[in-house]
């Protein structure tokens, strides 16, 4: 028996879902909405972005869909008690890797701890030696000469089962686009392997194939090894890793939520209105651009930690207090990011505001609320999209920043930022502990890269000017 557990971040990723949905499905009706993602969707680097993105988010999705468990009943107990721990539909998914923890720290594939340790023998003497690992090996009698052959059957069954799904999803792609193209199944088999299809299905598909492979390995690895080595106490990093994804995304979205209201409105507003509303909404970003960013953060990261200090009682687990805090954070990074984009609409406004579509229509005596949300808006979405997903991998590596420096997310909350916080002090000891400051970094940084890449074919199809010299 389980409780659901809806948080605050869970409610807003789930609703910005929705958004995306409805916007899609809106744009599929209207040819100037499709006409600039057909064009990305043309591009092979922003579809193999796309592939990552998408693995990316489905991921986050997992990690957002979350529920206690029962506790047992005792004798005589009427009222059903929950665990306080509060787990996610991903943390089920990847079940040994969140409860198979050891001692302290293990090197990756390691059967052995990574520091030596006195051991007591049978007759009373001590040894100084790497005790074996709890979970990591311990199906093998002798992992000196049973570990590489172990690994090497495990990784072959892991690439027969990608090759499985793989030939699995290319054959029912190969059905839908034979539909959709009128011919035959294998022609379209042909097309796609050929990479001769309008859209490049054949390097989404090789990007996915690096994804199954990776999916496959973990699942075959991980139940024997601990694939990316274990933290201080033990915990598994691969499962940290995985786990940050959903932080990751929750700071790069909900922070721009929260940013676009203020920078489209205001800066809409100060370069048609012009005269003081123009001077009040300078006045206020350039005043908020003068505060040095991190200090402001930091100011009100703290104000929010003394306030969840001094009430405790309203948050009923951990997951909760750890949550509202990520949404605070979301919060104050988007209050504090919106004034460049502020500055580039209002530009681009008193521009707009000159030419003679929008003359016409004051002169017609259209109200400026209808020139503002009919006229101006749409001739400035291209630019607001822009910007929201070339912001976004800025905000994934402010995430990591702050909480390198102590002022981000909750030190109970999975992030990279966290991990990267905590090897710090690991990288100095001896013998160092490098694989959890590796593992944070590649995450991190395939992200990212996706993310760049995939903003930098966007501003390509979005620009009008891009479009005319095409």
């Amino acid at each position: 028996m389980i409780q659901p557990v809806l948080l605050w971040t869970d409610a807003l990723i789930f609703v910005l879902l929705v958004v995306v949905l409805v916007f899609a499905w809106v744009a599929r009706g209207r040819e100037h909405l499709r006409a600039p993602w057909r064009e990305v969707v043309r591009s092979r680097i922003a579809v193999a972005s796309l592939v990552v993105l998408g693995v990316y988010t489905v991921t986050g999705l997992l990690d957002s869909v979350h529920y206690r468990k029962a506790l047992p009943t005792q004798d005589g107990q009427q009222e059903t008690q929950y665990s306080g721990d509060v787990l996610s539909l991903l943390d089920t998914l990847l079940g040994p890797l969140r409860t198979q923890e050891e001692k302290t720290y293990s090197a990756p594939f390691a059967t052995q701890l990574y520091a030596k340790e006195t051991v007591s023998g049978p007759d009373g003497t001590q040894t100084r030696m790497f005790p074996r690992l709890k979970y990591g090996g311990a199906h093998l009698s002798d992992p000196a000469s049973q570990k590489g052959a172990d690994i090497a059957r495990r990784s072959a069954l892991a690439l027969a089962e990608a090759v499985a799904v793989l030939l699995l999803l290319y054959g029912l792609l190969g059905l839908r686009l034979a539909r959709k193209w009128r011919r035959s199944w294998r022609a379209a088999m042909g097309t796609i392997a050929s990479g001769k299809a309008e859209v490049p299905w054949r390097t989404a598909l090789l990007t996915l194939a690096v994804f199954v492979l990776l999916i496959t390995l973990m699942i075959n690895l991980s139940a024997a090894y601990h694939v990316l080595g274990t933290d201080k106490v033990g915990q598994d990093v691969l499962y940290q890793t995985i786990k940050s994804i959903r932080t990751g995304l929750v700071i790069g979205t909900l922070t721009t939520l929260v940013m676009l209201p203020f920078a489209v409105f205001l800066g809409m507003m100060a370069g048609y209105f012009r005269g003081w509303v123009d001077d009040v909404i300078q006045y206020l970003y350039t005043t908020l651009n003068s505060i040095p960013g991190v200090l402001l953060i930091a100011a009100a990261v703290l104000m929010m930690q003394v306030y969840m200090a001094n009430h405790p009682e309203l948050f009923e687990t951990m997951a909760e207090r750890a949550d509202l805090r990520l949404l605070f954070l979301c919060l104050i990074l988007g209050i504090t990011s919106w004034t460049g984009l502020c500055r580039l609409l209002r530009g681009e406004t008193l521009k707009l505001r000159e030419l003679d579509y929008v003359q016409a229509a004051d002169a017609f005596g259209v109200s400026k609320s209808s020139i503002l949300l009919r006229h101006l808006l749409p001739n400035l979405m291209h630019l607001v999209m822009i910007a929201v997903v070339i912001d976004f991998s800025g905000l994934v590596l402010a995430e990591a920043v702050l909480s390198y420096v102590g002022v981000g997310v909750d030190p109970t909350t999975q992030s990279w930022g966290n991990m990267i916080n905590r090897a710090r002090l690991e990288m100095a000891r001896e013998p160092m502990v490098w694989w959890s400051l590796l593992a944070a970094f590649s995450f991190m940084f395939v992200l990212v890269l996706a993310a760049n890449l995939f903003s930098d074919a966007v501003r390509d199809a979005f620009d009008p000017r891009l479009r005319a010299q095409r």
